[in-house]
């Protein structure tokens, strides 16, 4: 596992608490953005523990990088920001689960476990704030831009897999998107999504 926050006592702190339990181990560790990348590819972490906010570089930016190298890790992304945009960002950028730093350290290392495991985690406030904020912002149930390059390619035909290689997005995330963007839509399965899309006018993302 790679830890990655610009806090150093914060830093101290997480690799005391994953050292301390017997299925899993800290390979590295950093406060600096700018070697997160160069560390992924030295020790081949299965887990990035990534904050947003990273000196010379912002946490997101990073994560993106990350999810454009290939066999890319999974990344929880940890954070004291529960605001919108944060939990946004860090979705739209690919990350397989967001943890806040106000949680208890078991749920912590209960969000790095399930995120190993290969599911999608986000505190239920967070999901509760992406729904509502898509009503408050577009009106009804309008899709996000990154659902609808989501929704183009639902209507191509791509699977979850396709999609995610496609965007740079785990596949897991896009799971999330199509999830969101069924709700929205009121739909239940692809093909409805598919014969919803707006085909007149629009195209699909760039290949």
């Amino acid at each position: 596992m790679l830890l990655a926050d610009d806090h150093a006592i914060v830093l101290e702190g997480l690799r005391a608490l994953v050292d301390g339990e017997p299925d899993m181990m800290v390979a590295g560790a950093t406060t600096d953005g700018r070697e997160v990348l160069a560390l992924v590819s030295t020790l081949e972490p299965d887990v990035v523990v990534l904050d947003l906010e990273l000196s010379g570089i912002k946490g997101t930016e990073v994560l993106a990088a990350i999810r454009a190298e290939s066999d890319s890790p999974r990344v929880l992304v940890l954070t004291a920001y529960n605001d919108g945009e944060s939990i946004r960002s860090a979705l739209d950028a690919g990350a397989d689960g967001l943890a806040l730093k106000t949680e208890s350290p078991q749920q912590t290392l209960a969000a790095i476990r399930q995120v190993h495991a290969g599911q999608l985690v986000f505190p239920q406030a967070a999901r509760r704030w992406l729904k509502e904020s898509g009503r408050r912002s577009r009106g009804a149930g309008e899709p996000t831009p990154r659902e609808l390059e989501v929704w183009a390619l639902v209507a191509d035909g791509l699977s979850n897999p396709e999609i995610g290689e496609r965007l740079g997005l785990s596949e897991n995330t896009v799971k999330f998107h199509v999830q969101h963007l069924f709700e929205k839509l009121g739909v239940k399965n692809r093909t409805e999504a598919a014969l919803r899309y707006p085909r007149s006018g629009a195209s699909s993302p760039r290949r």
